[in-house]
């Protein structure tokens, strides 16, 4: 009875199908489907979470493919080909290896290299919701597939995790039987690469106990869980859906760019889902932080107005620039018109300095909610470099040990060495390159600083590592085309503290135990006075009040903290100063 089920599911799949194009969210009469063709779901794959808990990559990092499903709108699918194979292998997904070829052959995308055809059924287009969803079981190592329950009744696309999984020769865990059952879309996810993760509340609308499936019924605790336990995410960040956006997938207004920037879709002001995605923004940005404790950063692109002056709350399209997809040194980003898309490109060029900006248009295929990201998967390389890096904002005050530059870094073989590259703007011709030091036992996180510098200098660096068996990685990964920009302002307004000199010289430095941290004030000012380490992440807060003129004296325990660099930071009313502390 199960089978004869899912038959009469297929099948009307594709009458469904036959009737139209389907769309990203659902086609007409496919909610009523949702109830039976959860009921008779096969259990594919391996359907208890991995032993250890897994990494979910970033989708920024380092891609060996990118998967597509050749079922619609193929002059934009022929678009992706031709420039994603410049950075990776695509693999197509087709029921005619001909008919995709002659395809290609008629707009001349060249398919003879980096592009391979693999026979497979499918219902829909939107790999990006049903596709495989890559985790490493050993951080970097150990490439797996995670497939989670397709929110749609496409029971073609369902499978797909697990022909992808037969083709990469890779193990694929399932969410398909309790109690890990979780109905989830790769267009409402994302994540840091860190266990951070992102998503709207749809996730928890169709797991919970009021989703009309008559499927999952879980907590927020459980989907969490669930989430933890195949995905690696412990901080799990979820924001009101859109009421203009019917698919309810993150994707289409926002995307994370590196470990501490979010790219963000802004309409004009009480136009749309406007007011709700800065709702979101701002719960975000007031609740939750980056892995190491700094506020997200936050670049802004406009989402337009449809070829007929119409926003998604008068009827138009759902047109984003944030819909793009991040391929090694390339993006590909959704373009529309001429007098919307100059000033997305100008965006998106200075958010990933050196990345090819790579615009394809995709106003043919806007109307069904989805885009370039919507129809792509990535999947990372089997061994990769990992290179994590909190850039610099433009720093405040005096520095005297140096500008902190932090690093992490990963490879199955170990790392070998890596290297700090800065030069002065308009200054140096060349690179200054001085290596990073270790400083856990690990030998993952690296530190090193840039000499300081004179008032208004600006300074442009990046980052190199070498593992053991020889593969180097850059971070950015563009560099040095690419590279960091932060600038110096060592005057503080009508006050300098750097004349004031507000910390005196710590002592004992080297630091086992009692620790002295001696404050002149010229005047009485509110001071906060803190330990961070080589990330900028707080680790200890001396003082926070009032501190009279003169001086005073703060202590701390070094022996409670672990070995390694640190630095005290105090910020007065008119500015900051950091002195560089070794915790032994």
């Amino acid at each position: 009875m199960k089978h004869l089920l899912t038959l009469i599911l297929i099948v009307t799949g594709i009458l469904v199908s036959a009737q139209n194009i389907l769309p990203a969210g659902f086609a007409k009469g496919e909610k009523e489907l949702m109830p039976l063709y959860l009921e008779n779901l096969e259990a594919n794959g391996i359907t208890t979470p991995p032993t250890t808990i897994p990494r979910s990559p970033a989708e920024w990092e380092e891609m060996q493919a990118v998967v597509i499903s050749w079922k619609s709108y193929n002059s934009i699918l022929a678009e992706i080909v031709r420039h994603a194979r410049e950075e990776c292998k695509v693999v197509i997904m087709c029921s005619d290896v001909n008919s995709v070829k002659n395809y290609l052959d008629l707009v001349k995308v060249d398919y003879s290299s980096n592009v391979d055809f693999v026979v497979a059924q499918a219902n829909s287009v939107w790999i990006r919701d049903y596709g495989a969803n890559p985790i490493y079981l050993n951080r970097v190592d150990s490439l797996a597939f995670v497939d989670w329950i397709y929110n749609r009744p496409r029971p073609l696309d369902n499978k797909m995790p697990d022909v992808e999984g037969t083709y990469f020769n890779l193990p694929v865990y399932a969410t398909t039987s309790q109690p890990f059952d979780l109905v989830h879309t790769g267009g409402n996810f994302m994540s840091d690469g860190m266990g951070t993760g992102f998503s709207s509340n749809l996730v928890l609308d169709e797991n919970g106990p009021n989703n009309n499936y008559g499927f999952s019924n879980h907590s927020e605790q459980e989907v969490d869980s669930i989430m933890y336990k195949y995905m690696g995410i412990d901080k799990y960040i979820k924001m009101t859906n859109l009421p203009f956006d019917a698919i309810h997938h993150i994707d289409m207004h926002m995307k994370l760019l590196d470990e501490q920037t979010l790219i963000v879709g802004k309409y004009p002001d009480n136009i749309a889902d406007g007011p709700q995605i800065e709702a979101n923004l701002q719960y975000v940005l007031n609740n939750f932080k980056t892995r190491i404790g700094t506020p997200f950063r936050v670049i802004r692109v406009p989402m337009p107005a449809d070829k007929n002056y119409l926003y998604p709350d008068q009827g138009g399209d759902y047109r984003t620039f944030a819909n793009a997809l991040i391929i090694n040194k390339s993006v590909l980003l959704p373009i529309y018109e001429m007098k919307y898309d100059t000033t997305a490109i100008k965006i998106w060029e200075s958010a990933m300095p050196g990345y090819k900006i790579r615009g394809i248009n995709c106003d043919g295929m806007i109307s069904a909610s989805g885009a370039i990201h919507c129809i792509t998967k990535e999947v990372g390389v089997a061994q990769p470099l990992l290179l994590q890096h909190f850039s610099l904002d433009d720093v405040q005050g005096a520095y005297p040990a140096g500008y902190p530059i932090a690093a992490h870094a990963e490879h199955k073989t170990g790392i070998n060495n890596v290297y700090l590259n800065y030069r002065i703007k308009d200054k140096d011709t060349t690179w200054t390159r001085i290596p990073m030091t270790a400083f856990n036992a690990e030998l993952t996180d690296y530190e090193s600083a840039i000499p300081e510098q004179a008032n208004g200098t600006v300074i442009e660096y990046y980052i190199e590592a070498t593992a053991n068996n020889g593969k180097i990685q850059y971070k950015p990964m563009t560099a040095p085309l690419g590279f960091y920009t932060f600038k110096v302002n060592n005057t503080s307004g009508s006050k300098d503290l750097t004349r004031q000199n507000l910390l005196g010289e710590i002592f004992p430095n080297p630091a086992k135990s009692i620790t002295c941290i001696p404050v002149s004030c010229a005047e009485a000012q509110q001071l906060d006075i803190s330990i961070i380490d080589v990330f900028g992440k707080p680790v200890k807060q001396i003082f926070n009040g009032k501190q009279i003129q003169g001086e005073s004296k703060y202590f701390f325990d070094a022996s409670q903290l672990v070995s390694g660099n640190y630095f005290v930071k105090i910020i007065g009313e008119h500015g900051s100063e950091v002195k560089l502390v070794l915790v032994q």
